[in-house]
C-alpha cells in the first residue's frame, strides 16, 4: 500500500523531501511534532480491509496466465465465437483467484496480528512531569522514556541515566547480531547526573542534532547540547530497538529514532516477491505458446477461408450463413472459436496444481522431525509456499558466523604451562582417551568461589597448583589481572563477569576456577582472591587490544612493591618479543600450539617482565605527556608500548573452543561434494573468522593458498585481487562476458560472468574495507572473478549492507541460485536479497527468522533442507511440468489434426464434459499423486551420495530444451491417438453389421485412448510408488468410465437433453471388441518407444541418478560406521585470539571517576554453560551416511 501511497504522492507534487539531519529537543512534544517524524508505531502488513481485494486482484492479474484466462473467459460470453461453454473457464479461474485471494488473506492477518502485539506493548513514558504507562505505538521522538531490566528497548535511544556504576548499562543484542555476550553502553557525564530523579529529568531541555535515519549498525554520530555546552554522541551512547535491557536495575532514555526509522527497521530492507527460476522461465513458455497458439489458430483459420471458397458454398443451400455473415468474417471468426478450443495448451489447473504441490512439499519441510529441535521445542518451518522447488537448485550459500555456524560460547580446553601440556588424558599405554559425559570432572569443591557450571578433566593441573608451581600460579595470576572484564557481586560469594569478548570471559572464569579470582576493581587497583588469600594489586597502566596490536598488557605493583607487566596475544606477536633466553620454551610451546590448532581451539600466549623502579617512573612520565599531547598521539604511545613490551619471559598458551553449533564441519563438507560453493559474511575481525573456517573445514591445510586481502586503497585492493593470476596463470586480463536477454518479453539484459578452470583448491579472505573499494564498479567483476575461482570465501568486518551487495553481485553476474542463512537483525537486508533467505530460530533474535523464507534451529539442518527435501521438490516440479505439458498438448494436437477432417469448423473433437473434466477430475489426482509422493532415492541414499544435487544448479531436469523434446512427444502421440482410431473406425460395422463410425463413438473412442495412454505414461515416470498413487491412478479410471456411462445413459439424457446428448454412446462402443484393441494397440504405440528411447540412453550416457538408483537395486543401505575417535591434526596455523570486536575497555577501568558501590543483589548470571544440544537431541538427530554417527560431545 506504500508504493501506492507513494506513487500518487509522486503524481500530486507531494514527495515528502529526504532528511539530511534530524534535530529533536527533550519533553518538547509540540516543537518534534512539528518535523513530522514518525512515531513508534510498525506496520508490516500489505493490505487493510480496504485495500485487500483491489490491490490482492491487480497482483494476481499481473502474473500473465490469470489475464490470459480472463480474456478468454470474455470470448466465451461472445455466442458468435463461443465454441466452449463460459463456465469451463471461469469456474477453474474463480478457484485459483479464491485459493490465492484466502493464503495472501492469512499471511496478511498474521502480519496484522504481529504488529498489534509489538505496538501494543506497555512502556514508562516521562508525560508532564510523571511516568505514565504508554503503549509503544503512541511514543513519540524526543520523549524520556524509563527501561528496566530484562525489557526490550522501545526505540532508538539516547542513554541518559542507569542504575549502574558510571552510568552503565549492559544489552544483549542477539536480535541485532545473533551475539549473545552483553555489550556495554555508557551515559554521557552531564545527563548521568540527573540520575532517577524525574524531576531532573522532566526539567532536561537537551538540544540533538544527529544523522538520519539509516541501517549502520555499528555507527551513530551527532551531538547532544546541554545549557550551551556541546557534547559529541557515538554508538556507545546510544541503545537501539531489537536490544533487551540485562543486569541493569533501570535507565533512562531519549527517544531518537521511532518505528520505521530505527535502525532495526531500516535493516529490514525492501520485501520483494520472490519467485523461483522455474516460474520466470514458465512465464516465456507461456509466452512462446501463446505465440505457438496463435500460429495454429493463424493455420487453421487459413484452412478456413480455403474450404469456405472451394467446400462451403455447396453447404450454404441447407445450411445458410447467419445474416451479414460472408467467408472472410466467419474465418475471422473461426480464428477465435480454435483460440478458445486450444486454450488447453495452458490449461488454468496448472497453476492451482503447482499451488498444491508447493503447499505439499512445504508441509513436509513443517512435519519433519529429523529437522526439530527438542532443546528449544523448535520445528522447521516453511515461511513461505513458493519457492521450494528453489531449494533444489542453490549453487551459492552465503553464511552469517556469529549465532548460525557458531554458538557463540566459548570453553578453557586446555593450556601449555612452562612446556607442560594440561587438559589431555592419556591411559596407562600412552595413548589418547576421548572424553565422555562419563569421564571424572575435576572437583573445585576446594574453592568457595569457583564457578560450578565451569568443567574441566585433567586433574593434574589442580595439583600443580596446590603444590605452589610458581610457573602455574604466575599463569594463572596473569589470566586475572591481565582483562578489561567487569565484576559484579550483588549476592555474597556469587561472582558474574561481564565481557565484552566471551574469550575474555572464559579466560577469567578459567582462573577463579584455579585459585585465583578476580573479586573487584577500581580505576588505580585490582583485587585478587589468590589460593583463598586477598591480594590488591596497582594498576598502573592498561596497554590496551587493538587489531593492529593484537595483545594487551596490563603493568601493575604487587603489595610487596614488585613492579610486573603481563602480556596477553597471538603468538606471533608475543614470540617477536621474547627474551632469547625462552628459545627452547617457545619450541616446546610452539609444538603445543600447533596441536591445539589441529583440535580447531584459539590459542593465546602469555608473557611476564619485571619492572626496574626508577625505568617504571620515568616510562610513566612519558606516557603521560604522550597521552596528553594533541599531534601524534595515537604514533607516541605504540612507540612507547613497543618499547616497554620487550624481553618478556614466555610463560605458556591457552586453547579455547568457539564452540561451533553440533554438525557444522559435517553440513558444509556435505554442501560442498553437492557442488555448493559457500561463503562467509561476518562482522567479527578476521582472526577470528580465520579459525572458525579452519574449524569447519572451510579452509583446510591441504589448500594451495589462503589469500587475503586488506589492502586501504582501490589500487592496493586490485593489486591483492591479481592473485587470480597464481591460480590460473593462463586466464585472459579481462573476465568473459556473455550478454543476453530474459524474462517476459526478452526486456531483461543479463550478463554471465564466466569461471576460469582452477587446478587445486584456494581460499580468500577479504576484509570490510578492502570489500568497499572491490564493490565499486570498477573493480566488481576482478574481485567476483577471483572469489569465484576460489573453493571458500570469508568477507570479515563488513556492514549489513555490504552483505547484500555481495549477494547483489553474485545474482547479477553468475545468473545462479543464491541462498542467504543468519539469525540477527544484520543479516535481514542479505537474507532478502538472497533468493532464498534462512532464518535460524531458538534462543537468539527473531528478526532474521521474520523476514526468512525457511527457519530453523541448528544450521545442521540446511544439507537436510537443500539435499532432500529441495532435491526431491524440484524433481517432482519437473517431472509434474514435463508430464503436465505433455498431457494437454498431445489433448490439443489432436483437436488440431481432427480439424482437417471437419471443415475447419472449431468442432470438438471430445466429448464437451470430458474437456471440462480433463484437467480439474480424469487426469489431476494421479499427477498429483506423484508431485507429492516421488523420489528417486530416499533420504539415506541422498545423504550417502551428495552429488545427486549437481543437476538442480544446472537446471538440467527442466529447461527450453526439455521443453521442446516434451512438445515432440506430445506430437508423436497425438498422431497414433488421432489417426490409429480414425483407420479403426473408418469404415467399421458392429457385429450386427450396423454402421459404427459416427462422430459421437470416434470421439469416446479417441478420448478413451488418450486417457489411457497418458495414465500409462504417467506409471512410466513415476519412480517411487505408493498406494496413493494407486489409488489416485486406478480411481480416476474408474471415475472416467463411471462418469461417462452416467452422462452417456438415457435419464441425462432425458432429464437434461440439450446437455447430454451422447445418448447410449458409451454402452455401444465399449462393448465391441475391436475398440478395446484399438485402444491397447494406440497404448503400446505410444509408450514402447518411449521405453526403448529411455533404455538406450541409460545404456549409452546414464545420468548420477541412473548410476544410484542402479546401485541401490543392487545393494542394501550400507550400516553406519563404528564410533572412532577423532584423529589428531597437527597444524601450523594458529588462530588469532579474539579479544572483542572492538577496542577493549582500557579506557573504561583505568577512568579516574571510582566505581559506586551498589547495594547486593542477586541477578542473572552472564555466561552460562548449558548441557550439549546434541546430547539432548541424540534421538532426533539426522546423521548423513558419510559422517560418523552422532554420539554425545562434551567439555574437551
Amino acid at each position: 500500500m506504500g508504493s501506492v501511497t507513494s506513487y500518487f504522492d509522486q503524481l500530486c507534487g507531494q514527495q515528502q523531501k529526504k532528511e539530511e539531519q534530524r534535530l529533536l529537543q527533550a519533553n518538547d512534544r509540540p516543537f518534534n511534532l512539528s518535523y513530522h517524524y514518525a512515531n513508534n508505531a510498525i506496520k508490516t502488513s500489505k493490505y487493510n480491509i480496504f485495500t485487500f481485494l483491489p490491490l490482492n486482484l491487480f497482483e494476481q492479474f499481473r502474473r500473465l496466465a490469470n489475464g490470459y484466462f480472463l480474456f478468454l473467459f470474455v470470448l466465451q460470453l461472445i455466442p458468435q465465437i463461443a465454441s466452449l461453454s463460459w463456465f469451463t473457464t471461469a469456474v477453474p479461474l474463480l478457484l485459483v483467484l479464491s485459493i490465492t485471494a484466502v493464503k495472501d488473506a492469512a499471511d496478511d492477518i498474521n502480519r496484522h496480528k504481529s504488529d498489534k502485539h509489538v505496538n501494543n506493548r506497555k512502556v514508562n513514558v516521562l508525560i508532564d512531569g510523571q511516568l505514565e504507562s504508554e503503549k509503544w505505538m503512541n511514543v513519540q521522538v524526543g520523549d524520556v522514556i524509563k527501561l528496566e531490566n530484562n525489557q526490550f528497548v522501545t526505540a532508538d535511544l539516547l542513554l541518559l541515566s542507569s542504575s549502574e556504576p558510571l552510568n552503565l548499562v549492559y544489552v544483549e543484542t542477539a536480535e541485532l547480531d545473533g551475539e549473545t555476550n552483553l555489550k556495554v553502553k555508557q551515559a554521557l557525564t552531564v545527563t548521568g547526573e540527573l540520575g532517577g530523579s524525574i524531576e531532573a529529568l522532566a526539567n532536561f531541555n537537551g538540544e540533538v542534532r544527529c544523522e538520519p535515519p539509516n541501517n549502520r549498525l555499528d555507527k551513530f554520530k551527532g551531538t547532544l547540547t546541554v545549557d550551551g555546552h556541546m557534547y559529541s554522541l557515538d554508538n556507545d551512547k546510544v541503545l537501539l530497538r531489537g536490544c533487551t535491557l540485562r543486569n541493569t536495575d533501570w535507565c533512562f532514555g531519549l527517544v531518537i529514532f521511532g518505528g520505521p526509522d530505527t535502525k532495526l527497521m531500516q535493516n529490514s530492507g525492501k520485501t520483494t516477491f520472490k519467485r523461483t527460476s522455474i516460474d520466470h522461465l514458465m512465464n516465456v513458455l507461456v509466452l512462446c505458446i501463446f505465440g505457438f497458439l496463435a500460429s495454429m489458430c493463424s493455420v487453421l483459420t487459413i484452412g478456413n477461408a480455403i474450404w469456405e471458397i472451394i467446400e462451403g458454398s455447396a453447404f450454404t443451400v441447407f445450411l445458410p450463413r447467419e445474416h451479414g455473415v460472408d467467408a472472410p468474417l466467419s474465418s475471422f471468426l473461426t480464428f477465435w472459436s480454435y483460440v478458445i478450443v486450444l486454450n488447453t495448451v495452458v490449461p488454468i489447473s496448472l497453476y492451482v496444481s503447482v499451488e498444491i504441490i508447493r503447499l505439499g512439499n512445504s508441509f513436509y519441510i513443517d512435519w519433519d522431525r529429523k529437522m526439530y529441535y527438542p532443546k528449544c521445542d523448535t520445528p522447521a518451518q516453511a515461511r513461505t509456499t513458493t519457492l521450494n522447488e528453489e531449494l533444489g537448485q542453490i549453487k551459492y550459500i552465503f553464511s552469517d558466523k556469529t549465532g548460525t555456524l557458531t554458538q557463540n560460547i566459548m570453553t578453557f580446553n586446555k593450556c601449555s604451562i612452562n612446556g607442560n601440556n594440561y587438559g589431555e588424558l592419556f591411559d596407562f599405554s600412552g595413548q589418547r582417551m576421548e572424553i565422555t559425559e562419563k569421564t571424572p570432572r575435576v572437583d573445585f569443591s576446594w574453592n568457595q568461589l569457583a564457578d560450578p557450571k565451569f568443567i574441566f578433566h585433567d586433574h593434574s593441573l589442580v595439583e600443580t597448583i596446590k603444590e605452589g608451581n610458581m610457573e602455574a600460579q604466575a599463569f594463572f595470576r596473569l589470566l586475572a589481572l591481565c582483562h578489561t572484564v567487569m565484576p559484579e557481586e550483588k549476592k555474597e560469594g556469587e561472582l558474574h563477569y561481564q565481557a565484552q569478548s566471551p574469550d575474555e570471559g572464559a579466560l577469567v572464569t578459567a582462573a577463579r576456577n584455579f585459585g585465583f579470582v578476580f573479586r573487584s576493581r577500581t580505576p588505580e587497583t585490582i583485587t585478587v582472591i589468590e589460593m583463598g588469600r586477598q591480594v590488591t594489586y596497582d594498576l598502573l597502566a592498561v596497554l590496551d587490544f587493538n587489531n593492529v596490536r593484537k595483545r594487551m598488557s596490563v603493568i601493575v605493583r604487587d603489595p610487596g612493591g614488585k613492579l610486573t607487566l603481563f602480556c596477553k596475544g597471538a603468538d606471533t606477536i608475543i614470540y617477536e618479543r621474547l627474551h632469547s633466553s625462552c628459545n627452547k620454551l617457545m619450541n616446546i610451546t610452539t609444538r603445543h600450539l600447533n596441536e591445539y590448532a589441529g583440535d580447531g581451539l584459539r590459542t593465546l600466549a602469555l608473557a611476564y617482565k619485571d619492572l626496574d623502579e626508577h625505568y617504571m617512573k620515568e616510562w610513566m612520565q612519558r606516557n603521560y605527556e604522550a597521552s596528553t599531547g594533541i599531534d601524534g598521539r595515537e604514533e607516541k604511545l605504540d612507540q612507547l608500548y613497543e618499547e616497554i613490551e620487550k624481553d618478556l619471559l614466555l610463560l605458556g598458551a591457552t586453547a579455547v573452543e568457539d564452540k561451533l553449533q553440533d554438525g557444522v564441519p559435517q553440513t558444509i563438507e556435505q554442501l560442498a561434494k553437492a557442488d555448493i560453493k559457500m561463503w562467509v559474511l561476518t562482522g567479527d575481525k578476521q582472526e577470528t573468522a580465520e579459525n572458525i573456517g579452519y574449524s569447519c573445514n572451510m579452509l583446510r591445510e591441504e589448500m594451495k593458498d589462503v589469500f587475503v586481502v586488506s589492502a586501504n586503497t582501490s589500487e592496493g585492493v586490485k593489486r591483492e585481487l591479481h592473485a587470480r593470476r597464481k591460480m590460473c596463470p593462463t586466464a585472459a586480463e579481462e573476465p568473459t562476458v556473455t550478454k543476453a536477454r530474459a524474462g517476459l518479453f526478452w526486456l531483461q539484459k543479463t550478463e554471465t560472468v564466466h569461471d576460469d578452470n582452477v587446478d587445486g583448491e584456494y581460499a580468500l579472505v577479504i576484509n570490510g574495507h578492502s570489500l568497499a573499494f572491490a564493490l565499486e564498479k570498477g573493480l566488481e567483476l576482478e574481485l567476483l572473478r577471483t572469489a569465484c575461482m576460489c573453493q571458500t570465501v570469508i568477507c570479515c568486518r563488513v556492514t549489513p549492507l555490504q552483505k547484500a551487495q555481495v549477494v547483489e553481485l553474485v545474482k547479477k553476474y553468475k545468473q545462479a541460485v543464491t541462498l542467504a542463512i543468519g539469525d540477527g537483525a544484520n543479516d535481514v537486508s542479505m537474507i532478502k536479497a538472497a533468493h532464498i533467505g534462512v532464518g535460524i530460530s531458538g534462543q537468539e533474535g527473531m528478526q532474521a527468522v521474520l523476514s526468512s523464507d525457511y527457519s530453523f534451529a541448528q544450521f545442521r539442518y540446511l544439507q537436510r533442507l537443500l539435499l532432500v527435501h529441495g532435491r526431491w521438490s524440484y524433481l517432482r516440479m519437473c517431472k509434474f511440468l514435463q508430464y503436465f505439458f505433455y498431457k494437454n498438448f498431445t489433448f490439443t494436437f489432436v483437436h488440431f489434426w481432427y480439424a482437417f477432417f471437419c471443415g475447419f469448423s472449431a468442432q470438438t473433437v471430445y466429448d464437451e464434459w470430458f474437456i471440462t473434466m480433463y484437467n480439474l477430475v480424469y487426469t489431476a489426482l494421479p499427477v498429483l499423486g506423484m508431485s507429492l509422493f516421488d523420489q528417486d532415492v530416499n533420504d539415506r541414499w541422498s545423504f550417502q551420495h551428495p552429488q545427486l544435487y549437481s543437476p538442480g544448479p544446472l537446471n538440467i531436469y527442466f529447461n527450453k530444451k526439455s521443453f521442446i523434446r516434451c512438445m515432440a512427444h506430445s506430437c508423436y502421440s497425438s498422431l497414433i491417438l488421432f489417426f490409429i482410431p480414425w483407420a479403426a473406425m473408418h469404415g467399421t460395422v458392429r457385429d450386427d453389421g450396423k454402421d459404427i463410425a459416427d462422430y459421437q463413438s470416434f470421439a469416446l473412442l479417441a478420448q478413451t485412448c488418450l486417457l489411457v495412454a497418458v495414465e500409462i505414461q504417467l506409471c512410466l515416470d513415476t519412480y517411487y510408488w505408493t498406494a496413493v498413487n494407486q489409488f489416485f491412478m486406478w480411481g480416476s479410471l474408474a471415475v472416467y468410465f463411471a462418469t461417462t456411462f452416467t452422462m452417456h445413459s438415457n435419464g441425462m439424457f432425458l432429464i437434461f437433453t440439450s446437455a447430454f446428448p451422447f445418448i447410449g454412446t458409451a454402452r455401444n462402443s465399449l462393448s465391441q471388441p475391436n475398440v478395446w484393441l484399438t485402444i491397447l494397440l494406440t497404448t503400446l504405440l505410444c509408450s514402447l518407444p518411449v521405453i526403448a528411447f529411455r533404455f538406450i540412453v541409460i545404456q549409452l550416457r546414464p545420468t548420477i541418478n541412473d548410476k544410484v538408483r542402479h546401485k541401490l537395486r543392487k545393494e542394501a543401505l550400507p550400516a553406519p560406521p563404528p564410533r572412532r575417535p577423532p584423529t589428531r591434526r597437527i597444524s601450523t596455523r594458529r588462530s588469532g585470539y579474539a579479544f572483542s570486536h572492538a577496542q577493549g575497555y582500557g579506557d573504561l577501568v583505568t577512568s579516574r571517576r571510582f566505581l559506586l558501590k551498589r547495594p547486593l543483589k542477586a541477578r542473572t548470571a552472564l555466561f552460562q554453560q548449558t548441557e550439549s544440544p546434541l546430547a539432548q537431541n541424540q534421538p532426533q538427530h539426522y546423521r548423513s551416511i558419510a559422517e560418523e554417527p552422532a554420539q554425545p560431545r562434551f567439555h574437551e
